[in-house]
């Protein structure tokens, strides 16, 4: 392996790591707020003690979720130098408006929503719920919003990295720097809510939430579960696993609909990665293949079973079923994405978001009529499902990003007049602006050699299987624990910590003035 790869391997390892975290903050963070609602209107203490239950694995999440995101942005310097050139000024934008949007309103009230229930008002309590919830989502707006601008660039211009030199006569000038014969270049924003809301920022933004509110949901569902299959804590697994229920067929619901308008973005801006999808070889009426072989050699689905003129329905709504789609038989080999990769994940994801509606419709069905009890292979159907869940999320997001290769930045795709085609050359074939992106292959950092990439590589793999084994040990510690009642607040803390505080400077005042 040479450093490139081992690169790649590094950096989808530590954010496939990371991955795991953030949308249990983000899923977990949206019940959190709604519990906290029900208590604070109804003042059943149920509501109050899962809330405290919640709240515990939430800060656990977080405190994992940030160790392993503050190492991964590093390797921008670290591994991948001529991308942190390139991007530096849009992620450098986005990743500033994340620690101060976002991170600070998370981690600020996230102190109060753990220790302060006892020593703030109610409503000051629901407040600040409400802003670790915001918080954690405004984290995802702005990591999508970078992410995005790779896939579908907007709002800038590429100029090329002047540096000063000094010339023959001793002059000192300003020039293009040159790396081993290649202009370097990089992107500047000129239109900073172009770059904000470039063509794929929303639907992707949407897809992410909802993803993040089926992990969280399905990660309560999991615990409550085991807590009804082992007759433990009834009345707070029963309303845990009530309201995630609901939670969670909704979001499976939305991500269906969601993701099929995702699919049609990513025809317009990203034809070769919906290609490498489908295993769409041949311009014209296309295929939905359900499952399938891929054969690269043959540039062919073995084995597939397939609807026919499915993929032309999915991509243009057309109900004729007979609309061609571009194929990969409309770019080089050296621009076509990795087809197996791609194609097995984007199923994965696409079949667990399926299982996912069936098992919350069964347990709907059966929720309703007051029988869940007497169903175990469903409630261990969700003791696990959270597993699988975590899955299509990563798998979304390998889908994504490997069916963009060869590129780390893509370059536009130009179709011609009716839209029916890209503008191809003599040959047939069509020709990206290379200038206009960057590949992966032109972004890693040259100065990093072999041993040092794999020597970071098992590092890393050694700490963070050390990080998993401690949030596993946690994790088991708190669910045998279980919930437990609130504890009673001592006197001086009655009334909030306003209250009590003054309290205790009157008593100081009355003592001194005697």
């Amino acid at each position: 392996m040479d450093v490139l790869l081992l690169s790649r391997l590094q950096f989808a390892f530590t954010v496939m790591f990371h991955y795991i975290f953030p949308p249990l903050t983000i899923g977990l963070g949206i019940i959190l707020a709604y519990l906290e609602t029900r208590y604070y209107f109804t003042k059943k203490q149920v509501f109050a003690i899962a809330c405290q239950f919640w709240t515990k694995i939430f800060v656990l999440n977080f405190a994992i979720g940030v160790a392993s995101g503050i190492v991964m942005e590093f390797q921008f310097g670290t591994n991948w130098a001529t991308y942190s050139r390139f991007v530096g000024d849009v992620f450098g934008s986005a990743l500033a408006a994340e620690g101060i949007f976002a991170f600070f309103l998370e981690s600020g009230f996230l102190a109060v929503v753990a220790f302060g229930r006892s020593r703030v008002s109610a409503g000051f309590y629901l407040f600040s719920m409400y802003m670790v919830a915001l918080g954690s989502v405004f984290s995802s707006i702005w990591i999508v919003v970078a992410n995005s601008w790779q896939q579908t660039p907007a709002g800038h211009h590429i100029v090329e990295v002047m540096r000063q030199t000094i010339t023959a006569d001793g002059q000192t000038v300003l020039a293009p720097w040159v790396v081993d014969g290649v202009v370097q270049r990089r992107a500047e924003i000129v239109d900073f809510m172009g770059m904000v809301f470039n063509p794929s920022t929303v639907q992707r933004l949407s897809h992410v939430l909802l993803g993040c509110a089926a992990v969280g949901g399905f990660f309560v569902l999991s615990i409550s579960a085991y807590y009804i299959l082992q007759d433990k804590h009834r009345e707070f697994a029963r309303h845990s696993f009530n309201g995630a229920l609901v939670f969670s067929f909704i979001a499976a619901i939305g991500l269906g609909v969601n993701g099929h308008t995702q699919a049609q973005n990513v025809y317009k801006y990203q034809p070769a990665k919906l290609a490498a999808f489908e295993g769409h070889y041949t311009t014209g009426r296309a295929a939905l293949n359900l499952i399938g072989w891929p054969n690269e050699k043959e540039e062919r689905i073995d084995f597939e079973i397939s609807v026919p003129g499915g993929l032309s329905f999915m991509v243009f709504d057309d109900f004729t079923f007979s609309k061609p789609v571009v194929g990969l038989d409309r770019f080089r080999l050296e621009d076509r994405p990795p087809l197996a990769i791609p194609f097995f994940s984007w199923r994965v994801m696409v079949g667990t978001g399926g299982l996912m509606i069936v098992l919350c419709g069964a347990a709907l069905f059966y929720n309703s009529k007051k029988r869940i009890r007497e169903k175990p292979f469903i409630l261990w159907s969700f003791v696990f499902a959270i597993g699988f869940v975590i899955l299509a999320n990563q798998s979304g997001w390998i889908a994504a990003e490997v069916g963009r290769q060869p590129w780390t930045v893509h370059p536009p795709v130009v179709w011609n007049e009716n839209g029916t085609d890209l503008i191809l050359s003599a040959d047939g074939l069509y020709y990206y602006d290379e200038l206009q992106g960057l590949r992966t292959s032109s972004s890693f950092s040259a100065a990093v050699d072999k041993s040092e990439a794999q020597l970071s590589l098992i590092l890393f793999t050694v700490l963070y299987l050390f990080l998993i084994a401690v949030w596993i040990m946690v994790l088991d510690r708190k669910i045998r624990i279980g919930p437990e009642p609130l504890p009673e607040p001592s006197p001086d803390e009655k009334g909030g910590f306003i209250d009590a505080s003054s309290e205790r400077q009157h008593a100081r005042f009355t003592e001194n003035s005697l």
